[in-house]
């Protein structure tokens, strides 16, 4: 009398393990790939990221510039060292004068030095030291820093900021962004 038997032969079991393991050696090579590939979008996720908060930054300064609750002497926007540099002014306690204090100095500037965005409280110009660092050239040079202003007759100025940056990496493709605000105050 014949028995049924249940289960698989060895010639089934063996190719069944055959192809499980090519797909387990294709899947660890295919592996270590893909995490690089979301580790360098990440980075330049991030390094996206910062570039836009610092060009927002700016470009909020860039709009209050010039906004005085009184009559304020001197010049609200100055552009210096072709583009790279800028300084604003603006009455931020609504005093009615632009303040040179040193507690309550109501101008900012901004500048490119050795790949590096700086910025300072109480510029005057755009030389000297005692400027902050707003990037770390480390981690982000930045190549290219550049704000222009563009004069439309009857309408309030549009100032264009102009940012060229890359990870401190050979490899890093350079991300460009640009920025325009409307200097409403000046």
């Amino acid at each position: 009398m014949p028995m049924k038997q249940h289960g698989f032969s060895l010639t089934e079991v063996l190719i069944a393990m055959a192809i499980s393991s090519i797909l387990l050696l294709s899947t660890s090579r295919f592996l270590p790939g893909l995490q690089r590939a979301v580790l360098l979008q990440s980075r330049a996720l991030e390094r996206e990221e910062e570039i836009w908060q610092r060009l927002f930054a700016i470009g909020k300064q860039l709009q209050r510039a010039g906004y005085c609750a009184g009559d304020c002497q001197g010049q609200s926007l100055t552009i210096g060292r072709e583009g790279s540099c800028v300084i604003v002014r603006w009455d931020a306690n609504s005093n009615g004068v632009w303040d040179t204090s040193a507690s309550e100095n109501e101008s900012t500037g901004f500048r490119l030095e050795s790949g590096a965005l700086e910025t300072l409280r109480g510029a005057a110009t755009c030389e000297g030291k005692g400027w902050e660092k707003l990037t770390d050239p480390d981690r982000l040079v930045i190549h290219t820093f550049v704000v222009r202003k563009h004069e439309h007759p009857g309408f309030a100025p549009a100032l264009y900021i102009d940012l060229t940056a890359t990870d401190n990496d050979k490899l890093a493709v350079p991300y460009q962004a640009h920025h325009a605000v409307m200097g409403f105050n000046l």
